[in-house]
């Protein structure tokens, strides 16, 4: 089987949106690092704690180290690309693979021992309590 790269029909540059232009450029840019992955983390916070949300697919949890040094708050692992079987071949590999380290500086108001991490399909949560004695508090004008 021979790959061709596919080009949208009928399309000249002219009648291309710049968006189109663009993903186009760094597609090229970034399909020639294939070893890096950076997961996608999403950051929250409530009243009481902080959350942090990893995405993780296909990793398992023996894969993912979680450190905490200094009030800074390390996720690392490695997803590692599935290797070519007797028989079979890639044809087109788009997902990403390879070591990632994501750090975080923590609030002063963070409880360090309360830190929690669960990891379930494909996301690793993360939870940290705020200390109730470093929690900010309204003080009223008299």
């Amino acid at each position: 089987m021979t790959l061709v790269r596919y080009n949208r029909p009928n399309r000249d540059l002219m009648s291309k949106n710049f968006s189109d232009i663009m993903d186009e450029f760094f597609n090229d840019v970034v399909q020639n690092n294939r070893d890096t992955f950076v997961p996608g983390i999403d950051i929250s916070e409530t009243d009481n704690q902080f959350e942090i949300t990893a995405e993780l697919p296909g990793m398992s949890k023996e894969d993912i180290d979680i450190s905490l040094d200094n009030g800074r708050l390390s996720i690392s692992g490695e997803r590692k690309f599935e290797k070519e079987e007797e028989g079979k071949k890639f044809h087109r590999v788009e997902t990403r693979y390879g070591t990632f380290n994501r750090s975080f500086q923590l609030p002063d108001n963070v409880d360090e021992e309360s830190i929690q991490a669960t990891y379930e399909n494909g996301l690793l949560n993360i939870t940290i309590d705020k200390a109730e004695d470093k929690v900010k508090k309204k003080i009223e004008i008299s």
